[in-house]
């Protein structure tokens, strides 16, 4: 029992510790799951539109800025309605929010651009 309360003594402020630096530093790993993944991803290449993409955006007035920084990086990947695995283009549906979504959006991610195909509001 004596052991127990040194160890207890020792790992806890170390526990505390190691993350409240880790913590500072932002530090996380949120960005390991695939659905984190798909989005850094997809962030990360450059953005086009189909024609229907283009005309869905008009008519829900929504602008590239919504769809990057609201759509995509707050969206839910569907990864049963998703081809992960295609060659040479995989295409992932990813609805937002995660709860109760309101849009719908279908594209193709390839090596240096990822197209979007299709923008459905769900409401």
């Amino acid at each position: 029992m004596k052991k127990l309360k040194f160890y207890a003594i020792g790992f806890v402020p170390g526990l505390l510790l190691v993350f409240f630096i880790l913590n500072k530093k932002g530090a996380s790993c949120s960005g390991y799951l695939p659905n984190s993944r798909v989005i850094a991803e997809t962030l990360s290449k450059e953005f086009k539109y189909s024609e229907e993409a283009k005309a869905a955006m008009i008519t829900y007035k929504i602008d590239e800025k919504f769809v990057k920084d609201s759509i995509i990086t707050g969206g839910k990947v569907d990864f049963d309605r998703s081809h992960a695995q295609k060659k040479p283009c995989p295409d992932y549906t990813i609805t937002y929010p995660e709860k109760n979504p309101g849009y719908e959006i279908s594209f193709e991610k390839c090596e240096e651009t990822v197209t979007v195909n299709g923008l459905k509001k769900l409401k």
